[in-house]
């Protein structure tokens, strides 16, 4: 009868595609990995991993065996939250952040998630790149914008709301777009890949922005709009404070830019949640749910709404 401890290693290797991968991510040495998924192979009665001089690469009975073991270990996690104290979350949870979001919003919820959970430590990454949540290890990921399609399960949390912006000595310089066609004629910030959307009057007007300055940093991309490079559409908790500085002035305000959205995204499978996954999220709710970070007018950058925390007695 297969352990449950071997399909765990089995897991680990594929995630990491490496015996010395999966043996770092579980504290185990490369002999001990080779040993226990040689012993869980034995026990199926066929290889599930191929090993040649390039790596390793999943058999045919590998791929149909990795969906149940990713299943068997959920449901076993799931079996474990619901017999800890209270259904408490336990272990580690380890997440991935944006830097701007994460380091000026995100932070104090984290820290309230590590005060209400005792029993979870948290291990979070702040960076502007989307890391991949299995390969690297990661439970979950906030992340803002626009989701592309993937596997990963996600959880939209809130909208976030964006604002067309230049500096004054910009427009001073290259002067005042009018409509979203005006934009061809203007150097522009972009942000990745992003095509911007305006809506008026139920009309849909798109621009693909090109520009010489790129960065896949929020913070970057701030900088050098304020610096006069340039117009760019960026989130209201970001430009908020330097609209209300005067660093910065909104453009094309009769038009609606459609918000984009904060999500949290975790891999498969849906079910069930991990208990440190779903406190993580209930928090969001509870912080960012009716969250307006400019307060309904641009340059008043809000706070998230504050954190009630339990009294003793209660348990992008």
């Amino acid at each position: 009868m297969p352990e449950l401890d071997d399909i765990r290693i089995f897991a680990e290797v594929v995630e990491t595609g490496s015996l010395t991968g999966a043996g770092a991510r579980l504290g185990l040495s490369k002999s001990v990995v080779s040993r226990r998924l040689a012993r869980l192979e034995g026990a199926l009665g066929m290889p599930l991993v191929a090993r040649t001089t390039r790596g390793l690469s999943l058999t045919e009975a590998g791929s149909d065996f990795r969906p149940h073991a990713e299943r068997m270990i959920a449901e076993m996690q799931s079996a474990r939250d619901t017999l800890s104290r209270q259904g408490e979350a336990t272990g580690r949870l380890s997440v991935s952040a944006p830097l701007s979001f994460g380091t000026t919003h995100l932070a104090p919820m984290i820290a309230e998630l590590a005060l209400r959970n005792p029993r979870l430590a948290i291990d979070t990454s702040y960076t502007d790149r989307h890391v991949d949540l299995v390969g690297e290890g990661y439970d979950a990921a906030v992340r803002l914008g626009t989701l592309a399609d993937s596997s990963l399960i996600a959880r939209r949390i809130a909208p976030v709301a964006a604002r067309l912006v230049a500096s004054p000595a910009y427009l001073a310089r290259a002067g005042v777009p009018r409509t979203p066609a005006d934009l061809a004629g203007h150097e522009s910030v972009p942000h990745n890949d992003q095509v911007w959307v305006f809506v008026r009057d139920g009309r849909r007007e798109t621009f693909r922005p090109r520009g010489r300055f790129t960065s896949d940093s929020g913070q970057a991309e701030l900088a050098a709009v304020v610096a006069g490079l340039g117009v760019a559409v960026m989130p209201e908790f970001l430009v908020g404070p330097a609209v209300g500085r005067g660093e910065l002035v909104t453009l094309l305000d009769d038009y609606e830019i459609p918000p984009a959205g904060i999500y949290v995204v975790r891999p498969p499978p849906a079910e069930p949640v991990p208990m440190k996954v779903r406190v993580l999220v209930d928090l969001m709710v509870e912080t960012f749910g009716d969250w307006n970070p400019c307060g309904g007018a641009a340059g008043s950058a809000a706070s998230p709404r504050a954190i009630s925390r339990p009294g003793p007695a209660a348990g992008r």
